[in-house]
């Protein structure tokens, strides 16, 4: 994987990276391969805090691009939509999940 251009957004409190990512004689890659590349490309960083936005691969190449949004914490992603929280859960640590289930059934 490829960094194309990296930049810091000190007032949504996260790094903004573009990526482009050649994966020759393999299949596209699945969100949580790409979560988990991103993270080897700003090392320190929390995976449940990483988003992958704008990710496609062309037709016909082995080339996926695309962008990752790593908050500094929980609070600074409040400004993504529930979609976007809704597509990453599956893909964040199972300490997160289990908080989350605690407060629905603390609800009813």
């Amino acid at each position: 994987m490829e960094k194309l251009n990296r930049k810091e957004n000190k007032l949504l409190n996260r790094v903004e990276i573009g990526f482009k990512w050649k994966h020759d004689g393999k299949a596209t890659p699945s969100r949580k391969e790409v979560m988990d590349l991103v993270k080897t490309l700003e090392p320190g960083s929390n995976p449940d805090y990483i988003v992958i936005k704008d990710c496609s691969t062309r037709f016909g190449q082995p080339l996926t691009t695309g962008t990752a949004f790593i908050y500094g914490d929980e609070d600074s992603m409040k400004v993504e939509p529930d979609y976007i929280h809704k597509r990453h859960e599956s893909l964040r640590s199972s300490s997160g999940k289990d908080e989350a289930s605690a407060e629905e059934g603390g609800e009813q």
